[in-house]
């Protein structure tokens, strides 16, 4: 008696799952991600053969071809308050709206009395400031108009209440708690005069900071 054949017919594969799959990780990614600031001022840094990169909690000066000082340092909440500290020393109102655009900046370097219109700026308009600012004030001694001075005091400062909130707070909850304490680093153009870069690392001196980085590009092999 003749075997009766199955007929055949091509495997099909259903592609539904991997398709709702791949869309649910889209839109993960797209709500979780955070986008990268533009920085008000790009500097050709020198290179060396180092490959250590700077962790998140970070204080950045940086200083462009022209001598001019930016400011940006690492942790919105941080920010929100170092803000409200440099008002109340230097008598400047800043408006919600403000703290809220100025924790959001990747880098500033504009004096105090402008970074009220500063922030109250469009995005585009900005950029135009950056380019034409001179640059956060810095000055030998300690004094009102060594600007960068205070923002590395009180950008130091509260950094570290808000890390020691953070342990209080692990403790109480029995969580785990990752110490990072405060980082400093200095990233210049490597066209910029040496003095400027001395003139910030005396700052940092004054201010008892001694261990700081210099960022540099990897040396290509």
């Amino acid at each position: 008696m003749p075997k009766i054949k199955a007929p055949r017919s091509s495997p099909s594969i259903d592609m539904t799952p991997m398709v709702d799959l791949f869309f649910l990780l889209v839109t993960f990614f797209m709500l979780t991600a955070t986008f990268r600031n533009e920085e008000p001022v790009t500097v050709d840094m020198p290179k060396s053969t180092s490959d250590v990169i700077l962790p998140e909690n970070t204080m950045l000066i940086t200083i462009d071809t022209a001598g001019r000082v930016f400011y940006s340092l690492d942790g919105v909440e941080v920010r929100t308050k170092l803000l409200k500290d440099m008002g109340d020393h230097y008598k400047i109102n800043f408006t919600e709206s403000q703290a809220h655009t100025f924790a959001r900046l990747k880098s500033f370097g504009v004096p105090i009395a402008q970074l009220p219109s500063y922030l109250d700026m469009k995005p585009s308009e900005r950029k135009v400031i950056d380019k034409q600012t001179k640059g956060i004030p810095i000055d030998t001694a300690l004094t009102e108009k060594n600007e960068l001075a205070y923002w590395i005091n009180f950008g130091q400062r509260e950094a570290e209440v808000y890390r020691q909130n953070k342990r209080e707070e692990a403790d109480r909850n029995n969580s785990k708690f990752i110490d990072q304490p405060l980082r400093f680093a200095i990233k210049a153009d490597g066209e910029t005069a040496y003095k400027k870069i001395k003139d910030v690392i005396n700052i940092f001196k004054k201010q008892n900071i001694f261990h700081f980085n210099l960022v540099t590009t990897q040396e290509s092999k």
